[in-house]
């Protein structure tokens, strides 16, 4: 068996990939702007609404011989000195999803990616990468809903590594809803099926049904 890397169809063409971590750039840039401006603002929003600490000593007078109204004063007015929030500055936090989801939309735009070497399978997600001999592993199939209007689900393969219990999920489709090509079925239903016997029924059947899809890609 040649032990060459081939990728798989699922993570789109360059160009799509770039339109994705576009949108996660606008997303992390929207999320920082609603973090900074606040922060920025708070100042000048407390002076308008006429909540900034106003309260000021004149002379050595040591703050604890001050009236409590005024030591309550002084300390609120430390506290904003050294940077404390200001109601407008909670606001802010509101933009940190919007921030945080940006960063994962353009990770998984970067670094998505699926292959499959010899019989191993390797998944590649926005954080982390995980990989299984398919050869060895328990396999079944999924499904998933893509997003949009289209309600049909779409198969996917399953494979669970039975010595560490690590489990990675292919979609059978590329990013434009096709299946994939029958040279990439066929490589995984051939990894799934080396070394197996005819008692592993379930995975030598999954294996013929990517075989069936591969031989029928235009579903006629």
């Amino acid at each position: 068996m040649i032990n060459e890397r081939r990728l798989l169809s699922v993570a789109g063409t360059s160009a799509q990939r770039a339109v994705q971590a576009g949108i996660g750039l606008f997303f992390v840039a929207v999320g920082t702007a609603v973090v900074l401006l606040p922060l920025i603002a708070d100042g000048y929003l407390l002076r308008v609404i006429g909540e900034e600490n106003e309260c000021t000593i004149s002379g050595d007078i040591p703050p604890g011989s001050l009236p409590p109204e005024l030591q309550e004063c002084l300390a609120q007015g430390s506290w904003s000195d050294l940077g404390g929030f200001g109601p407008a500055r909670f606001i802010g936090l509101l933009g940190l999803p919007f921030a945080l989801l940006g960063l994962y939309l353009t990770l998984r735009a970067l670094r998505a990616g699926a292959w499959l070497q010899a019989n191993t399978l390797g998944v590649r997600g926005a954080f982390r990468t995980r990989t299984v001999d398919l050869s060895r592993a328990e396999v079944t199939v999924g499904a998933m809903t893509p997003p949009g209007p289209a309600t049909r689900s779409l198969p996917t393969l399953v494979a669970r590594d039975p010595g560490t219990g690590g489990r990675i999920t292919l979609p059978l489709h590329s990013p434009n809803l096709a299946p994939l090509p029958p040279a990439e079925l066929r490589a995984l239903a051939d990894a799934m099926t080396t070394g197996r016997t005819d008692g592993d029924v379930d995975v030598q059947t999954i294996a013929r049904q990517l075989r069936t899809m591969a031989e029928n890609p235009l579903r006629l």
